[in-house]
């Protein structure tokens, strides 16, 4: 039963969807650093829903600093922060509580804990619970943008609908991650924005979901960062990514699509530029053999349909084990990816600065 991620920055969630509070405890933090809590709440802003192309719940995500907070600074102990659960509608699930929601961890749950687990609203697994990770990813990010490394992500599929890419050049990807940490719906072309809201909403209105693509950015990371094998960049954040609810895939750089080339053609050549060894091309996503170049960090992570629907679903009832039909009452998303992207860009922030603090106290070593 683990619930604790980092090495440095070690991050501990806790709580429930529809219990009295959720949460996280940050250790590993150095006494003396500066929070700007309005940062924070601007990052919880981002995840939250809003109008017809999210849930009906509406939780004001209020975040209380409990611990390790002190005088507009962290002191050096475990920094507690507390969320509590306002809008919870526990009523919606007692109805269908022995119900297996397709797709849902309702079965795997009764496995694991034995029918002692919460299973209001999905519990300790609900996305609800991604709420302390964004408060956590917002302190990790402030840290890691006082070092100019900065983290951003767009929606670059929608189902059907498709955004253009981040640009290829350090300086303009600033500027783009820049202008989509502004956005409450972060697409670099502006014209498929509301193509995208109205194909969220015609599907909410046919009770179904959809699900999409979202490609992330993370530049000016200092090169010979990471280690190889267990503790590469891409294992490491690969293992945050799929602690998210809805990821069902990540890819580094050209991902998938290096199966269609040579290597001849997706070799990213070494050039000396700006004072700096770069690379000509960036296919690799910044990283080799584990460890940054120096190069942007590009990846993409697949968001799933969110697999509660009002459409009709056959499935079975836990207790009887005989095949019934499930009508989901209550307040579901026909689409998280636009909320989802502001949970990625925490929990890439959150594995990035626990990467650069082991390689920080490294170097502190040499003489």
């Amino acid at each position: 039963m683990k619930n604790t991620f980092g090495n440095q920055f070690t991050i501990t969630l806790f709580g429930e969807s529809h219990g009295e509070a959720i949460g996280a405890v940050i250790d590993g933090l150095a006494s003396g650093i500066p929070l700007d809590l309005s940062f924070i709440e601007d990052m919880m802003q981002k995840r939250k829903a809003k109008g017809n192309i999210s849930t009906q719940r509406h939780e004001s995500d209020k975040i209380q600093i409990v611990s390790g907070y002190f005088n507009g600074y962290t002191t050096g102990t475990p920094l507690t922060i507390l969320i509590k659960n306002e809008q919870n509608h526990s009523k919606d699930y007692e109805k269908t509580k022995d119900i297996l929601r397709p797709s849902h961890a309702d079965y795997t749950a009764e496995l694991k804990y034995g029918g002692y687990q919460d299973y209001r609203g999905g519990g300790h697994f609900s996305g609800r619970i991604t709420a302390p990770l964004v408060a956590c990813g917002a302190i990790a990010m402030q840290i890691l943008n006082q070092k100019g490394i900065f983290i951003g992500s767009h929606i670059k599929q929608l189902h059907h609908l498709f955004d253009i890419s981040f640009v290829n050049d350090e300086k303009l990807l600033e500027q783009q991650i820049k202008k989509m940490n502004e956005s409450d719906f972060a697409v670099l072309d502006s014209s498929i924005k509301q193509k995208m809201i109205a194909h969220i909403e015609e599907t909410a209105k046919q009770k179904d979901s959809i699900g999409g693509v979202l490609e992330s950015a993370i530049v000016n990371i200092p090169p010979g960062i990471g280690e190889p094998f267990f503790d590469s960049i891409e294992s490491r954040l690969s293992h945050l990514l799929f602690s998210v609810p809805a990821v069902k895939g990540v890819e580094f750089g050209l991902g998938f699509d290096f199966a269609n080339h040579y290597g001849s053609e997706i070799n990213d050549e070494f050039i000396y530029k700006d004072n700096k060894i770069k690379t000509r091309t960036n296919f690799n996503a910044g990283i080799n053999g584990g460890i940054s170049n120096g190069m942007p960090i590009l990846l993409k992570t697949v968001i799933k349909p969110t697999p509660s629907i009002f459409k009709e679903q056959n499935t079975i009832n836990k207790k009887t084990l005989e095949n019934t039909v499930l009508s989901i009452q209550g307040r579901h998303d026909p689409a998280i990816i636009h909320r989802a992207r502001i949970v990625v860009d925490s929990v890439l922030a959150i594995g990035i600065l626990d990467l650069v603090m082991e390689h920080e106290a490294t170097l502190s070593m040499k003489k």
